[in-house]
């Protein structure tokens, strides 16, 4: 079947260097835009508590009109209006979704911590043959690219910004086609975990590279000095910067790891099953909160998520409470309990299984069972026509080469509580607590 192309609206984000003269009208901008998206929340707020009065985007675009011809509000005027007016587009998104129940209340913008950025469409910009110039300069920003847009596009948005290690960023928004991979007949489950980052069903485990742990030496030197500086002083401020230097680098070499992994991934499968992990509420487990965080679980899922869609590729998220460690995957009996400590088990069939291995191969079963009946994914429940669980019905390649235990290996019986034909409730026993990493 031939490949359909498709148009995404896609961000290239590049760096550039300005000149001291853009530096100093871009910081501007953005204490602009922080100061009418603050102006604008209380103006909201009180209006409703004060009067049971809503106001909307319309009344406070009113409003910024009438700041600008105040005396204490006349530095507005010196930077572009389009920054200003999408920083109260963006306030009404925020109540857009609060009403909506997706979010919570809008808060007001900190200097010291919040994101500086600002956002230009078409009308405040200019961008011609590769060269960006923004409102009130005169000369284009100097863009080091790293990738070249697509042929014959034009930025519709750009928005600059300034990260906390002192870079300059402008990501350009534009209208992309994405050509579909070759259909694959490969499906993959994937286990997430810290001893290794991934391990997937094939019995491939991806490393865990621990960029945080890398790092944690110099962090914590570089955190130590700054809390030596005395607050407000320019030593100070040269100290965080040094630490915010250190964050981006862990962070930029966790991202760069995530995206190729997820997209090599995306490339060799057709399907890709994974488990809906809370990541939220696994770093309440104050003994691995660092080590998860420094994983990026959810990072990976939203990669794998957008190029799945991108390139023509399905991916199925489990249910969070399958039990896919403890399910033996060759005859489905399930252990009563598995504490993290016990990396291989033998099962009462006598089958030896690498823990996490066993999970992906689960994993992929259960996925490869919701895509072709639509059934649940814990295996208690039975299947309308078979009698059988929907997740034992598994693709051979669920369960094809169980690698057998290298000599010397500690191997545990797990206690067993129920097993596939066991009579017992739907999702007894396959629960686990938010909150405790089980896989």
């Amino acid at each position: 079947m031939p490949s359909v192309t498709r148009c995404v609206q896609r961000a290239f984000k590049c760096r550039f260097y300005p000149t001291p003269e853009q530096a100093d009208l871009l910081n501007r901008t953005f204490g602009c835009v922080r100061k009418v998206y603050n102006l604008a929340l209380e103006a909201r707020t009180t209006a409703w508590f004060q009067r049971r009065e809503r106001i909307n985007y319309n009344a406070t675009s009113a409003m910024l009109t009438g700041w600008k011809k105040t005396e204490d509000l006349a530095y507005l005027n010196e930077v572009s209006c389009v920054p200003l007016q999408q920083a109260l587009r963006h306030l009404q998104g925020a109540f857009t979704v609060f009403f909506d129940k997706r979010a919570g209340y809008p808060r007001f913008k900190s200097k010291h911590k919040s994101r500086a950025s600002a956002e230009f469409t078409a009308s405040a910009f200019r961008f011609r043959d590769g060269r960006l110039t923004l409102a009130k300069m005169t000369d284009p920003l100097h863009i080091i690219w790293s990738r070249p847009l697509p042929v014959g596009q034009v930025p519709s948005t750009v928005t600059v910004s300034r990260d906390a290690a002192g870079r300059w960023w402008v990501s350009l928004l534009c209208q992309d086609t994405i050509t579909p991979l070759p259909v694959s007949g490969n499906a993959v489950g994937v286990d997430a975990g810290l001893n290794h980052l991934v391990t997937l069903s094939t019995g491939e485990k991806v490393t865990n590279p621990r960029h945080e742990r890398a790092d944690r030496d110099r962090l914590a030197r570089a955190q130590r000095n700054l809390a030596r500086k005395q607050k407000g002083s320019a030593n100070r401020a040269k100290a965080r910067v040094q630490v915010a230097r250190i964050h981006a680098r862990i962070a930029d070499r966790r991202r760069d790891y995530l995206h190729k992994l997820s997209t090599r991934l995306v490339r060799e499968n057709q399907t890709l099953v994974i488990e809906d992990l809370t990541v939220r509420n696994m770093v309440k487990n104050h003994t691995l909160a660092r080590a998860i965080s420094d994983a990026g679980w959810r990072e990976l899922r939203t990669m794998l998520e957008y190029k799945a869609g991108w390139y023509g590729r399905d991916l199925v998220v489990v249910d969070r409470w399958f039990p896919s460690s403890k399910t033996c995957s060759a005859c489905g009996a399930l252990a009563e309990k598995m504490p993290l400590n016990v990396r291989k088990w033998r099962c009462r069939c006598g089958v030896v299984h690498d823990r996490d291995v066993n999970a992906a191969r689960n994993i992929l079963a259960a996925g490869l069972a919701v895509t072709a009946c639509g059934a649940g994914v814990r295996p208690q429940r039975d299947s309308s026509r078979t009698g059988r669980s929907a997740v034992k019905q598994e693709h051979p390649r669920a369960t094809k080469g169980i690698p057998a235990l290298p000599d010397g290996e500690d191997v545990k019986e797990a206690p067993f509580a129920v097993a596939e034909s066991d009579s017992v409730a739907p999702g007894r026993g396959a629960r686990r607590r938010p909150g405790v990493l089980s896989s």
